[in-house]
């Protein structure tokens, strides 16, 4: 007479190869935060960073095709546990492989430029920031007027804005929206209508130097700004984003 199961040989155990897609997909995910957390805190250069989050980007796509049968597999009422690894596995790899993609696909769409400014015919200077990026493969001066014609063309509305209050009161205005969007201020002096802060940028760091220039219009104050990056050809269209972001809350 055979013996029933005993409850441990009834019940089903995880499918094995879902087991080595989770423990893959985790990798994947680790390597693409190192990618950029190692560049910001110095462990490796940016470059090798990007490196990094490209073969992460691979591996996702990877765990994504592979994660779809393993599903399949282990359906509820498949007989083989572990649904939840390959469903988890699916769900945080995606990212992986989309940031970067939209990344790459918004650097495409704009010009390889990384000094944006609402003034391109006289551009605000950098005074305080100059030391700071010594060392920076990008310098502090104007980029030039082929940059002007490429910013004209992508960013056709990026311009001045005129704040209908004294001086003093739009550069204490102009301050307090440096400290709302935590940039790290750099110096500042009224007399001159200057500000000058620094960005940097949540994953890789990467540090991006801003100046703000205030000068009376009328009865008006009008207000220009300019972001230059310290590393890299293209900003995909941080820098434009930044100045935006920027003007947007200092009129609202």
């Amino acid at each position: 007479m055979t013996e029933p199961d005993s409850p441990e040989r009834a019940t089903p155990r995880i499918f094995p190869p879902v087991l080595v897609l989770g423990l893959v997909a985790l990798a994947v995910v680790l390597m693409a935060m190192m990618a950029g957390f190692g560049s910001r805190l110095g462990l490796w250069h940016f470059r090798t960073g990007f490196t990094l989050l490209e073969w992460a980007a691979y591996g996702a796509i990877g765990v994504v095709i592979l994660s779809l049968p393993a599903i399949w597999l282990t359906r509820p009422g498949s007989g083989r546990r572990g649904f939840w690894i390959p469903l988890l596995a699916l769900i945080v790899s995606i990212p992986v492989f989309v940031i970067p993609w939209q990344w790459r696909s918004t650097a495409g769409g704009v010009p390889p430029i990384h000094d944006i400014t609402t003034d391109l015919d006289d551009p605000p200077e950098f005074v305080a920031v100059v030391p700071l990026r010594a060392d920076a493969p990008n310098p502090p001066e104007y980029a030039g007027p082929e940059t002007a014609a490429q910013q004209r063309e992508a960013y056709p509305e990026l311009g001045p804005v005129v704040l209908n209050e004294t001086l003093s009161g739009a550069f204490h205005r102009a301050l307090d929206v440096v400290s709302e969007m935590g940039w790290e201020l750099v110096d500042f002096d009224p007399d001159q209508g200057r500000i000058e802060a620094t960005d940097r940028t949540f994953w890789f760091g990467f540090e991006d130097d801003v100046v703000i220039r205030l000068t009376p219009d009328g009865d008006g104050t009008r207000v220009d700004i300019r972001s230059k990056s310290r590393v890299g050809r293209g900003d995909a269209g941080t820098n434009a984003r930044r100045i935006e972001s920027f003007l947007d809350r200092l009129t609202r």
